[in-house]
């Protein structure tokens, strides 16, 4: 009777300890295989969460978005919107009974998106908006008769396009020139700005009858209902020249058209925005469930580099103007995405903490935060419910974002998109590194070992430095970490000062400084990962994309030690960038005006100037219309190292912006590192 269990249990093990010989590395082909899982939204009842699950279309060559919906037990899982065009920004109705979604789907190709409504009950999706213009968000009104738009201007050339199809010929096919006549002239995805602007406009969810809310030669982004269905909060930069400045306000306004908006925020600095000329995302505003209090993210204060390094503070204004309530003005972290609680006694953030992203909430009368999950993983995304449950996106160094529900502090998994490829897979272990930079600043890093880790051996090294600088290396399931770890490198991925996740002090520490400090810091890590034992110094690589390809530049005219270096999206000459790229405003707020700043423009732009200081073999790659970082930065390092006989090769991606869109174009690139780096370190 007691052996009957022990020889299924012999034989269970068995076949897991197969199934684990079985299993293989990270290869190459599962660059495309990961399916990216975010935007949560519980369902008005808190029965199901519906999400956005982003993968390649390897048959069009796209990046697809489809919507997806799990019972909140767990148990059922249903595709809502499936082909090329799918489908994204997923909301429920007040009512439950239908999701209404983003999609470009229709006959036309060139056609923006579109809200559509699926009913849940069963039917087909039908088409709410016709619009020449793209609707980039959309928010149901409490009582679910009407939507707030948030729509973009059609483009005159595209609309001219339309107006004559078929009816061209000679010249009349030409397009237009391009009268370029504002400051802020150019932004990646965007190309040259004119004179389209975002603008808020209702739509009667049964006539889908479309009225106007704003106009103005202003962006209008963020709308959020108050919970009377009478009023919509949004953000808006207003006043000179909007190009020239980052003073963002929260703005009311009636929900009718002609209403005037009211702005219920004074503040110099960024109300619910940003930098550049959208208002950042997940910054709010919201609306307390009462409708007295509207909560959204500010700057420290008005100076250009609490902006773009500082910390973003949590803020609640009442509704009706006034000083706000800075909640989290002694937490000196990122924070983002508020979201009130049903009772309006806690707002929910996500909290940026020194490689981790975690679920906390603010007592809405003032408090320390309450931290809701642990450290150690990465909350992306989350999604609160009438009542009070909460659904999360939450990813880890070996586990790709997946749906989770909140209960009693533990995560319980509802979605598992990745499992049954990555079920086939031994993947790379991540794990946290700490060092001391050469000045005695502490460094935090992420160290990914490639499976089957061997102690004692030394292995081939890629310093892998991340883009921003404003941002993080934190435990996120990295794509390219494991494609690295999976062909045998160790990865390490060091937060640099200029980096987010240590406090305003860290982040301001490279201020009108590139290159500097951060070189420092990276090889650093690159020391502690040697010292371990666990690298062999006589193999090392460098690469990294936008920033981290700006400071692989700074790596190797500063040090000779990386046997080969990949240098994505970068910049090298900051003489060049100005005037060429989208940072005019951190250029003459950081550096100054060039010829009146030419010491701090030649400082910074020491790879380019220095260029015969570079010996390390260096591949160069960039989108063919990058915007961000274009390409005329790549082509010149590339002719710099050329001329002077280093070994160096440029790969242009046609019709590329700064990230990387065609999936084959994304498995190219990892292709042509793995092949120029195994080249150049002999793996």
């Amino acid at each position: 009777m007691q052996r009957r269990p022990l020889v299924a249990l012999s034989f269970a093990l068995l076949a897991v300890s197969s199934a684990a010989a079985e299993r293989r590395r990270f290869g190459l082909d599962d660059v495309l295989r990961l399916r990216e899982v975010s935007d949560p939204q519980l369902a008005p009842d808190g029965a199901w969460v519906a999400y956005v699950v982003e993968g390649a279309d390897l048959e069009e060559d796209a990046q697809v978005s489809q919507i997806w919906m799990t019972s909140w037990d767990g148990r059922q899982h249903l595709q809502l919107t499936s082909g090329k065009h799918g489908g994204e920004h997923p909301r429920f109705s007040p009512d439950g009974r239908s999701l209404a979604f983003l999609s470009a789907r229709g006959e036309d190709e060139d056609a923006p998106d579109q809200v559509w409504i699926l009913p849940l009950a069963g039917g087909e999706a039908r088409q709410l908006t016709e619009l020449d213009g793209e609707v980039e968000g959309f928010e149901w009104s409490p009582d679910g008769k009407r939507m707030v738009l948030v729509v973009h201007d059609a483009d005159p050339e595209a609309l001219r396009k339309k107006e004559r199809k078929g009816e061209t010929k000679g010249r009349d096919k030409t397009a237009r020139p391009i009268v370029v006549d504002r400051y802020q002239f150019k932004w990646d995805g965007e190309g040259y700005l004119g004179g389209r602007r975002r603008r808020l406009q209702l739509v009667d969810v049964e006539s889908r009858k479309v009225e106007m809310l704003s106009s103005g030669a202003n962006d209008d982004v963020s709308p959020a209902w108050s919970s009377d269905g009478r009023a919509v909060a949004f953000a808006s930069k207003r006043g000179g020249d909007p190009d020239r400045h980052w003073n963002w306000d929260v703005y009311v306004v009636e929900a009718r058209p002609g209403a005037e908006a009211r702005p219920i925020t004074s503040f110099q600095g960024a109300d619910a925005g940003g930098w550049g000329p959208l208002a950042a995302e997940g910054a709010g505003p919201v609306f307390s469930p009462d409708g007295r209090s509207i909560a959204y993210l500010r700057s420290a204060d008005a100076s250009f580099e609490r902006l773009f390094y500082g910390t973003p503070l949590l803020a609640v204004s009442p509704a009706g103007g006034g000083e706000p309530a800075l909640l989290t003005a002694a937490l000196d972290r990122q924070v983002q995405r508020p979201r009130w609680s049903p009772d309006g006694r806690h707002v929910y953030v996500t909290l940026e903490d020194d490689r981790s992203v975690q679920l906390a909430r603010v007592p809405s009368a003032g408090g320390a935060p309450e931290r809701l999950t642990e450290k150690g993983a990465v909350v992306t995304d989350f999604a609160v419910g009438r009542d009070g449950r909460v659904a999360l996106a939450v990813t880890r160094g070996s586990e790709p974002a997946e749906v989770f529900a909140l209960e009693d502090r533990t995560l319980r998994p509802l979605s598992r998109q990745n499992a049954p490829w990555l079920d086939e897979l031994d993947l790379a272990t991540v794990e946290e590194l700490d060092a001391r930079s050469s000045d005695g600043t502490p460094i935090g890093a992420m160290l990914t070992k490639p499976a089957g880790f061997e102690a004692g051996r030394r292995y081939p090294l890629l310093l892998f430095v991340h883009g921003g600088p404003q941002a993080q290396d934190q435990h996120e399931f990295d794509v390219l970490a494991q494609a690295f770890a999976g062909a045998g490198y160790l990865v390490v991925q060091p937060n640099y000062r200029g980096s987010t996740g240590r406090g305003y002090d860290f982040a301001r520490a490279i201020l009108a400084e590139w290159g500097n400090k951060e070189v420092k810091d990276v090889l650093a890590a690159v020391d502690a990962v040697v010292a371990q034992g666990l690298a062999d110094p006589g193999r090392l690589g460098v690469l990294g994309w936008s920033y981290g390809g700006m400071m692989t530049n700074y790596t190797i005219a500063s040090d000779g030690r990386f046997k080969a270096a990949a240098s994505g999206a970068s910049i090298a000459n900051q003489i060049t960038g100005y005037g060429t790229d989208q940072y005019v405003t951190q250029y003459e707020n950081e550096l100054g005006l060039p010829w009146k700043g030419v010491e701090r423009y030649m400082a910074t732009s020491y790879p380019f100037f220095h260029a015969d200081r570079i010996r390390t073999p260096t591949l160069f790659m960039c989108g063919e219309k990058d915007f961000n970082v274009p390409l005329v930065n790549s082509e010149q390092m590339y002719q710099a190292l050329k001329s002077l006989g280093v070994d160096t090769q440029l790969v242009i991606y046609p019709g590329q912006h700064h990230g990387l869109s065609k999936p084959s174009y994304r498995r190219d690139r990892v292709e042509r590192y793995l092949a120029w780096f195994r080249k150049h370190l002999g793996l």
